[in-house]
């Protein structure tokens, strides 16, 4: 059999063929592979698998790092996020040697009611006892509690009711204990603007809008909170998808609404309640606050400073950080943590 001459020449052409082939899918393999090097941060759970654990009338979802012999840091997150507010601030604390827990609040991520006859009740008293029945589920003798927005509020009610619990505070936009008399007293024109979603919450629109609109409304918040703040759509759908929580509505409703006098609470919270009303101090080593640009309704440090009677500092964040201080500004926030611990 003849040699065939023209072999060599397509055995050429093959080997650039395939050659081209592979350096394409190669290329297009490296650029995936930057792409989801570029989203996945944003994306995945920094903590790890969440835990479940029967605390009070819940079953609560949290993160746990660090070590277990470590100093036990209680996280608190606030509406409308969830737990990935802490999502650098937590491992900061691990690495320094603490033990860390993020729970998800009552209506957020996998935290979920034990029996479907509990109130869905979100006034300031039942977030306060979550997170003490929390404790007592973990065998937590004591703990740093540090939280913004309604994980502050929930953090200053647990240090000012039960402060052999709680071994240092720190507080985003300091003291937030209200009270329903208060909330009864008009406030500045400016001021009431500020809380425009408080008044709509309490109309059937309000709840309707919020049910049918969840996620669009927490991002507008989100934006309004924390006006110089350029998070992405992957870190904010990251923490929404804890807004899907079946109890979510009901609890958000509920907690402006009983804010506003406009819906009760339980009654087995009355006198705790009252305690609150009359604006407790609260003495255990604290550390308050804020962002030079918070958007969202926050008192001046002025006005709350007295009330705190123990070893006390005011920090002011500085370079645009707004209401959402964990996850602007995690190293400052881990560092007030570690901080008030050695005070």
């Amino acid at each position: 059999m003849p040699h065939d001459l023209s072999a060599p020449a397509i055995d050429a052409r093959r080997r650039r063929l395939i050659g081209a082939m592979t350096l394409t899918a190669a290329t297009a393999l490296v650029t995936q592979a930057n792409r989801a090097q570029a989203t996945t941060p944003a994306r995945a759970l920094p903590f790890g698998a969440l835990k479940q654990i029967d605390a009070g009338v819940l079953s609560i979802g949290y993160a746990e790092l660090g070590p277990i012999t470590g100093t036990p840091v209680l996280l608190l997150h606030g509406w409308p996020y969830d737990i990935h507010a802490f999502a650098e601030v937590g491992p900061r604390l691990a690495a320094a040697g603490y033990r860390v827990i993020v729970p998800h609040l009552r209506g957020y991520g996998s935290t979920r009611f034990l029996s479907a006859n509990t109130p869905r009740n979100g006034q300031q008293m039942a977030l306060a006892a979550d997170g003490l029945a929390l404790m007592d589920a973990l065998g937590l003798r004591q703990a740093i509690v540090a939280g913004f927005d309604w994980g502050a509020r929930t953090a200053d009610i647990m240090a000012a009711l039960w402060p052999e619990r709680c071994k240092a505070l720190v507080s985003v936009s300091g003291y937030l204990i209200g009270s329903q008399q208060t909330n009864k007293a008009p406030l500045s024109p400016k001021a009431e603007l500020a809380w425009w979603y408080q008044f709509y919450f309490a109309t059937e629109r309000g709840r309707e809008g919020y049910a049918a609109n969840t996620h669009a409304f927490a991002k507008l918040i989100w934006q309004l909170a924390s006006p110089q703040w350029k998070f992405d759509d992957p870190t904010f759908e990251r923490s929404a998808a804890s807004l899907d929580n079946p109890d979510h509505v009901d609890i958000t409703i509920h907690n402006y609404r009983w804010r506003l006098g406009v819906a009760d609470g339980e009654r087995r919270y009355d006198d705790l309640e009252r305690r609150l009303a009359a604006g407790p101090t609260i003495g255990v080593p604290t550390i308050t606050m804020e962002g030079d640009a918070n958007g969202a309704p926050h008192p001046e440090p002025a006005v709350y400073s007295k009330k705190f009677t123990g070893k006390y500092a005011h920090r002011l964040i500085t370079g645009g950080i707004g209401h959402n201080l964990p996850q602007e500004a995690p190293s400052a926030f881990a560092q007030a943590v570690i901080d008030v611990d050695r005070f």
